[in-house]
């Protein structure tokens, strides 16, 4: 299998993270240089992330759970963006850049996936975890993050490189589903905390009533409000915005989808939200290393401008990469139903 093997060294990897952070302070050759050294470095993030994947699946057998299961290498406009965002990130030691989700049908299966990685350690190294049930972020984001640093005496030649495994329930993914889709359509990050103040208040107000629903810890700013408050405040916002209008807008039809042939392990999918069209070009494992070139000159067609987003992602079949990540489908269904809900529920209280 053609994975990709390291061929810079940290510091030139964080060289190269400082060029394409401030981008306007280096020649076109550096940024040229800056290019390669990143493109190599996340694709280097394939084969760590593969073997996690195998584990990953594993352990959802053997707990006798049902999960979508997806691997991606970060996307480039994400890496530059949270260069920029956090001051001091070093582009070698950031940590999602080869990611895995799993999502699972409620908190109780999440919970069990969670505990076989904490009480059944792996051979790699647990350097970091965050629990974004029992702690929520403001925005309302929820899930559990693990980080590693992979360690294999086999293959050594990965060793340190970072993983971030992603564990949440299908309510929480679809609010991440959302908060993306919308973020697509607005040009605006909402997902990294940025753009329209009430589109951002929606959002936590909306994981705030998914918290409720789910019966974990509240989304912080609501802890001492009431379900039916918190209903109503979502009900409000939404009639404001017409969120589920414009995300029921956005959902691309089936015969605006189109899948390229073949079978692959591997699929490069590309968002065009302005002709809301979306394509699919599967790569088997022998063309991981075309595929990542792919990816990459596509990423830069979107620096020029071209409103098009794409990501490089394992999922299984076509249907599976669908339900792992609807965002690139700009399909809300799953939220949509719930927030109908939650809506249906504050109009009822309120008489």
């Amino acid at each position: 299998m053609a994975f990709a093997k390291i061929q810079y060294s940290k510091q030139k990897v964080n060289r190269a993270g400082e060029i394409i952070a401030n981008q306007s302070m280096f020649s076109p050759q550096e940024h040229a240089w800056a290019n390669e050294v990143l493109a190599n470095w996340r694709a280097c993030h394939g084969y760590p992330i593969n073997t996690f994947q195998a584990t990953l699946r594993d352990r959802l057998k053997s707990a006798g759970l049902q999960a979508i299961v997806a691997q991606r290498l970060k996307r480039t406009p994400s890496i530059i963006l949270k260069l920029q965002r956090f001051e001091g990130m070093k582009l070698a030691r950031m940590q999602d850049i080869g990611g895995l989700r799993a999502v699972l049908k409620n908190v109780a299966a999440v919970r069990i996936i969670e505990s076989t990685y904490r009480n059944k350690p792996l051979k790699h190294i647990l350097r970091d975890s965050d629990d974004y049930i029992t702690s929520p972020k403001e925005d309302g984001y929820r899930g559990i993050h693990l980080i590693y640093h992979y360690k294999n005496e086999r293959v050594p030649d990965y060793d340190g490189l970072s993983l971030e495994l992603q564990i949440r329930t299908l309510l929480q993914h679809a609010w991440a589903t959302a908060v993306e889709t919308m973020g697509t359509f607005l040009g605006q990050a909402l997902k990294s905390g940025r753009g329209d103040y009430e589109w951002r208040s929606f959002f936590a107000k909306a994981g705030a009533a998914l918290a409720v629903v789910e019966k974990t810890a509240s989304v912080p700013g609501f802890e001492k409000k009431s379900k039916d408050e918190v209903f109503a405040e979502v009900a409000d916002a939404e009639q404001e915005l017409r969120v589920l209008e414009k995300l029921r807008g956005f959902a691309i039809a089936a015969d605006k989808i189109t899948t390229f042939r073949g079978q692959g392990a591997y699929h490069l999918v590309v968002l065009d939200s302005r002709e809301r069209t979306v394509s699919i070009r599967p790569f088997p494992k022998s063309r991981l290393e075309q595929a990542n070139l792919e990816y990459s000159e596509i990423e830069e067609r979107t620096k020029s401008g071209e409103l098009i987003e794409a990501v490089l992602v394992s999922a299984g079949p076509v249907d599976a990469l669908r339900k792992a990540y609807p965002n690139y489908f700009l399909d809300t269904q799953g939220f949509v139903a719930e927030i109908e809900r939650v809506i249906k529920i504050a109009r009822k209280s309120n008489g």
